[in-house]
């Protein structure tokens, strides 16, 4: 039976490290603030900013939020923005995406400050990940690592598969893996004989979208899992991009969903908070 990597336990474990480096920069007369801007009500969005808004409170960092209306225009959002760029007193800024679809994603997101882009989807941090240089990095990946560094798994070295090719995971999953000095395939679903290049992965992150596509087939026997998907079935429950029941008794660690993942995205937006007071 396969050991349970349990992300709400890891993250709690980085927000309380992050709780003492606040009140360390608090008495220093420093104080992180993070910018949260929803645009529309969609529920699934409106859930993980509160879920941020909490971790903010538990943390110390001062959060400010901004709830407007879907019919908010491209140009009062990068106004807005462009307000919260220029605010001394902000240290991070997210939109939460997705954005209505009259407002540009890609716009948005090159609207950022780098030095603020706490999500670190900017172009600018994108490439300084990728050369090696400093910049935020995208939470959900850089969760990935310390999920994988705070259960004992040793990156290098071992062959590391990534299914998946997005911005904000795939791609980043991989050059992180590659910074830990793992041997990394990104492979995805046009990948010819997938269930063969997963099976040679010591360490295998799947972020391909697809519920319950990753089974015993695809694994292993000893690897570990990481599993980055989310989806709700019929009956209501949630389930991942790996079909855990096949998969769990061949390998060696594995993520639940949800308790895996999850929970790290907001621990490292978090950190990411925190860093540009360091």
């Amino acid at each position: 039976m396969a050991e349970l990597i349990d992300g709400k336990r890891i993250s709690k474990e980085i927000k309380d490290e992050l709780k003492a480096e606040a009140e360390k920069f608090k008495a220093e007369g420093r104080e992180a603030t993070l910018a949260v801007i929803l645009v529309g009500d969609d529920p699934a969005s409106a859930v993980y900013v509160n879920n941020k808004k909490k971790a903010c409170e538990y943390i110390g960092i001062r959060s400010l939020s901004y709830e407007l209306p879907k019919e908010t225009t491209e140009e009062e959002l990068l106004a807005l923005i462009d307000k919260l760029n220029n605010d001394d007193s902000v240290n991070g800024i997210l939109v939460q995406l997705p954005v209505p679809d009259h407002i540009d994603e890609n716009k948005i997101i090159r609207s950022i400050s780098p030095s603020k882009d706490v999500d670190g989807f900017h172009p600018l941090n994108v490439g300084a990940l990728l050369i090696g240089e400093k910049g935020f990095v995208s939470c959900t990946p850089a969760g990935v690592i310390q999920l994988l560094k705070r259960s004992n798994v040793d990156i290098e070295g071992k062959e590391c598969v990534v299914v998946g090719r997005s911005n904000i995971v795939g791609k980043p999953m991989g050059v992180l893996l590659l910074r830990e000095n793992g041997t990394v395939t990104i492979a995805h679903s046009r990948t010819k004989d997938l269930k063969t290049i997963c099976k040679r992965a010591d360490i295998l992150v799947v972020a391909v979208g697809k519920p319950k596509m990753i089974n015993a087939e695809y694994v292993k026997e000893g690897a570990v899992v990481i599993d980055v998907g989310i989806h709700r079935m019929d009956n209501g429950k949630l389930c991942g991009d790996v079909d855990f029941d096949s998969v769990e008794p061949i390998v060696s660690k594995i993520t639940p969903v949800p308790g895996g993942v999850g929970p790290m995205t907001i621990a490292m937006l978090m950190d990411n908070c925190i860093s540009s007071l360091r």
